[in-house]
């Protein structure tokens, strides 16, 4: 990632081009407005995190920008080209993954059928275009691959069923997932909210090296230390506007506390 310069508020300003870029939306449901203006720029291999308060407009926004809300007003850019993502599968096909909190895994399937749930490999030749038989072998080798690129080294065995793995292993299984097949970006809602300290942690590496390997990240938390850890910038939400995009360099927890409450500007 580029060095970034410093901007307003000690806020930030990368020089590259944006990956993923949104201006100025606007998403109102009936009289309650759930985005008022809202810009974000997502570059390069970074980690951007999303705070702020219940009702701030975080998930309104993620859902824009991932394909869940069609927004009112405003454009989304990847890659400096306006896209219209009508549905999940839209933003999916443009390389844009999310794990939400629920993590969306099969129980019953073993890990490298909860990677390619939904992209599963046929067999070549008649066995795969008339018997639709899965390639259970060749998928079984490439979850293994893409485990030991992210450094998951606690998932050994990729036949064992999810429902028999921990929190924290389900996590990494749902983000192994979306790190193999988001090309562009991986938003990862509240990843750590349901774990305890050293699951969390196992997260936050996975975190650190999907940016290691320059895939940027949008990590939405609640959690101050964890988006202090591992977030390059930080984007505040209060009442549906960005109130401030800050950095860990230029802003301690307690700023970012005070802006997002409304008890500081930035």
């Amino acid at each position: 990632m580029t060095l970034p310069q410093t901007g307003p508020a000690g806020s930030a300003v990368p020089t590259k081009m944006p990956v993923l870029e949104a201006k100025r939306l606007v998403k109102t449901f009936g009289r309650v407005v759930g985005l008022d203006g809202v810009s974000l720029q997502l570059y390069p291999g970074e980690v951007l995190a999303i705070i702020g308060d219940n009702g701030a407009g975080k998930s309104t926004l993620i859902k824009c920008l991932t394909g869940a809300y069609i927004p009112d007003e405003g454009q989304l850019l990847l890659d400096g080209e306006e896209v219209h993502f009508k549905r999940p599968q839209d933003a999916r096909a443009a390389g844009i993954e999310t794990v939400y909190q629920n993590l969306a895994v099969s129980p019953a399937l073993d890990v490298a059928s909860n990677l390619f749930l939904g992209r599963e490999r046929r067999k070549a030749g008649v066995l795969g275009s008339v018997f639709r038989a899965l390639d259970t072998s060749g998928m079984r080798k490439e979850a293994r691959g893409h485990l030991e690129r992210l450094g998951v080294s606690t998932l050994q065995d990729v036949t064992v069923p999810v429902e028999n793995l921990s929190g924290g292993q389900r996590q990494a299984v749902a983000v192994a997932r979306a790190a193999a097949f988001g090309s562009k970006v991986v938003v990862l809602d509240e990843p750590t909210a349901a774990l305890g300290v050293r699951e969390s942690n196992q997260v936050l590496e996975l975190i650190e090296r999907l940016r290691e390997q320059g895939v940027p990240v949008i990590l939405i938390s609640h959690n101050m230390p964890h988006v202090f850890q591992v977030a390059d910038r930080i984007h505040i939400q209060r009442l549906g506007k960005r109130a401030a995009t800050i950095t860990p360099q230029s802003h301690s927890m307690t700023d970012a506390v005070a802006i997002m409450t409304g008890a500081a500007a930035a």
